[in-house]
């Protein structure tokens, strides 16, 4: 029995050794649970406050002044923005500026002092339901205590123990408020992410441990042709994974297919560029599958959590919502998003596509720069 400890215990210590050694997946174990720790303590919020909100005060008097300072004070909504024209209100939601629009009509005090009962129209960007929810549910007091401040002495007579006017809210992009409408399109930058990055990180590993790395460096191939025939064929699984997604999506969940074809596939064909060339950057790091691995895992996990495909994205605090933007799923989703429930193009989502050809042209450098012709 004791010698069977001892073996056993020896064993454990070369484990322990040959561990250390591997300091890219001793990091991993220390680096993965403090991240969730970290994400999740701090980062994730699903109750979201200080809402950007874009008002159109066609009115101007004390009256809706106060009705405004009612519904900033829930906590609820952050008044960013004074638009100048329904135009702009309607802009600066569909460009995702804004999650709310208050209008205020220009007869708006007048019809209080009637008592004539005037409407106060709010209108949310619903296509993320989670992120609107508590903040319309907060309105609820709102009709009934903004004036009553305002509407005293001979004023009060108008209020007639009812409220003196009435929130309209409009949900726009969702209003039925169906969570697939946002779950489903945003799975099509998870799902990409996790195949192509995963399966081009290990591509080049796996030859190198199979030892057919020296067969492919004897050739006259140059790097970025090795690049470009082994990102080729993944390439294609990338297109047929969107065009299934985006028929299942249709067929199964009935999500709206609003319109922004042209955007959509700019931006499918730069996430998708641009995730194999991460994937090939990973492999020229990792010295085995196994690394490989934890190396994409480390970058899907922080890419669902912050980038608005869980969680709200403006729940998050400052912090997290900076490391959020330079996620380049985030950008995706608001691109996949953007066309598909909202019908925008290019005037609305150049910011995003931006973003993504410099995740591309970063990327796709380093992994060049990292690619090795001979086996050091």
């Amino acid at each position: 029995m004791t010698e069977a400890l001892t073996r056993v215990l020896a064993v454990m210590a070369k484990e322990f050794i040959q561990l250390s050694r591997d300091r890219l997946t001793y990091a991993m174990i220390l680096a993965v649970p403090v991240m969730q720790l970290l994400l999740f303590g701090y980062a994730i919020n699903t109750d979201p406050r200080d809402l950007p909100t874009v008002v159109l005060d066609a009115d101007r008097s004390i009256l809706s002044r106060s009705v405004l300072a009612a519904i900033e004070n829930t906590g609820y909504f952050a008044f960013v923005q004074e638009a100048r024209s329904p135009a702009e209100a309607d802009r600066a939601i569909e460009t995702g500026q804004v999650q709310f629009a208050v209008t205020i009509p220009a007869d708006f005090s007048r019809r209080v002092v009637r008592g004539e009962d005037p409407e106060i129209v709010l209108e949310a960007d619903a296509s993320d339901p989670t992120t609107v929810g508590s903040a319309l549910g907060a309105l609820a007091g709102v009709e009934s205590q903004a004036l009553t401040h305002d509407l005293r002495g001979p004023l009060s007579a108008s209020k007639g123990g009812s409220p003196s006017f009435q929130i309209v809210v409009h949900r726009r992009y969702n209003p039925e408020n169906i969570t697939a409408y946002n779950i489903v399109p945003g799975l099509l930058g998870i799902v990409l992410s996790m195949t192509l990055v995963m399966m081009t990180a290990l591509s080049l590993t796996r030859e190198r441990e199979r030892g057919t790395m020296e067969t492919l460096l004897a050739t006259p191939v140059r790097p970025l042709e090795v690049m470009a025939g082994k990102l080729a064929p993944y390439v294609g699984i990338g297109l047929i994974q969107t065009l299934l997604i985006l028929v299942l999506a249709r067929i199964l969940f009935d999500v709206p297919l609003s319109g922004g074809w042209s955007a959509l596939a700019t931006g499918v064909a730069l996430f998708i560029v641009g995730s194999l060339s991460l994937g090939f950057f990973f492999s020229t790091l990792a010295k085995s599958q196994l690394q490989a691995m934890q190396m994409s895992v480390f970058y899907l996990l922080p890419s669902i959590l912050l980038s608005g495909f869980m969680f709200p994205f403006r729940g998050m605090p400052e912090w997290a919502q900076v490391i959020g933007t330079a996620i380049p799923v985030t950008h995706f989703l608001r691109v996949v998003r953007g066309t598909l429930l909202k019908g925008v193009g290019f005037p609305e989502l150049w910011p995003s596509l931006i973003a993504l050809v410099i995740f591309v042209t970063v990327v796709t450098t380093l992994a060049m720069t990292r690619y090795r012709t001979t086996l050091d």
